[in-house]
């Protein structure tokens, strides 16, 4: 059975980062999804945030979910609904965050936790917003009468399945382009080593050495949600189409806004909270 409102708290988690912006944003993200639904939404991280000296967070330390939620059931709460600010099934997702959670309930066995679905469902119903949000990016990067190509970047993940959210993404972006754009292709940022994880190919340094995206303008569509150290105005995918632009003249590139920076980003969380609020659409549920 659900819990009575006063005894539910509800937490927007995303992966935490050594960089003050990505809290912030958080925190802002986290503020409009309250208003949005008319519900207290916490800003938490999985892991890093918490060394983030307060002074650079407008005074105010992160919180990390263990702790965050530890003090939760201390205080009363019957549930936990977990909103992921994450893309796809990230491993934070479904292997370090259950490993909390059953850590939690080791000594508050009567709490229940549920976790919604990250914002894209790859087995649920076809889903174009989020795609729309990264046209609307493209669109508004493009210079007149310019046909440029796009890559589509990404973190880069150690499982496929996170890659195939971006690999979906850049067809359903492909499709709504159509005749606008050159070409729309997927990269990642970085990659591990080994033959394991290939699935992240092609990386960014390499697609803007490739014909079709080594010349001309480029529009990198940012598949990130938070600014930090990799999507900065100032980060490694900056530092990736600069040195890009070095080794090949006549290539300009410009990337667009964060894709977490859209209204549609907003509008999903919202669908997850109140799904996962319902018992539906759930990542995880554990009940006492």
């Amino acid at each position: 059975m659900a819990a009575d409102a006063s005894r539910r708290r509800i937490f927007l988690v995303d992966n935490g980062s050594l960089r003050p912006s990505s809290t912030l944003n958080l925190r802002r993200v986290a503020a409009a999804l309250s208003d949005r639904c008319g519900v207290t939404v916490e800003p938490v991280s999985l892991l890093h945030s918490n060394k983030v000296p307060a002074e650079e967070l407008d005074g105010e330390a992160a919180r990390t979910f263990g702790p965050a939620a530890t003090r939760a059931a201390q205080d009363g709460a019957e549930e936990i609904v977990v909103v992921p600010f994450f893309f796809g099934p990230s491993r934070a997702l479904t292997g370090y965050l259950p490993e909390r959670v059953a850590t939690l309930r080791e000594h508050h066995p009567e709490l229940a936790v549920r976790v919604a679905r990250p914002l894209v469902d790859l087995y649920g119903p076809v889903d174009l917003r989020l795609a729309r949000a990264l046209r609307d990016g493209v669109l508004d990067t493009v210079e007149d009468g310019t046909n440029p190509a796009v890559a589509l970047v990404d973190h880069g993940s150690p499982i496929p399945e996170v890659t195939a959210v971006r690999n979906v993404l850049a067809g359903q972006l492909g499709a709504l382009l159509e005749g606008r754009v050159a070409r729309v292709a997927p990269a990642s940022m970085e990659r591990r080593d080994g033959d394991d994880y290939r699935f992240n190919e092609p990386l960014l340094e390499s697609l803007l050495d490739e014909p079709g995206f080594n010349q001309g303008p480029v529009v990198v569509a940012m598949l990130f949600l938070s600014p930090g150290r990799h999507a900065g105005p100032d980060g490694d995918v900056a530092a990736i189409c600069t040195a890009a632009e070095g080794r090949n003249p006549g290539l300009t590139t410009r990337m667009t806004p964060l894709a977490g920076e859209h209204e549609a980003v907003l509008d999903v969380l919202a669908d997850r909270l109140t799904a996962a609020r319902a018992g539906d659409g759930l990542l995880l549920s554990v009940t006492p």
